[in-house]
């Protein structure tokens, strides 16, 4: 089960829509961070591929400036 965590960066004033948009999505945790301008993203999937189409679709949102990942475990 892959579990990753990643500081998602909004674009401008659209915080709000990526919360929702993140939040939307199975697998998907997120909580937003002490200085409230980055979004903590957790994920935990059941399979390598469920978390690539994950990734592609997170990836895709248009709410979305830049992601990067903090953490990766696959077991």
């Amino acid at each position: 089960m892959p579990i990753f965590s990643y500081l998602a960066y909004p674009e401008k004033n659209k915080k709000n829509q990526l919360i929702n948009d993140l939040s939307s999505l199975e697998f998907c945790e997120v909580h937003i961070a002490d200085n409230e301008d980055v979004l903590i993203l957790y994920t935990d999937t059941p399979d390598e591929e469920t978390n690539k189409v994950l990734q592609d679709r997170v990836k895709a949102l248009d709410s979305l400036q830049s992601l990067s990942m903090t953490f990766g475990h696959t077991g």
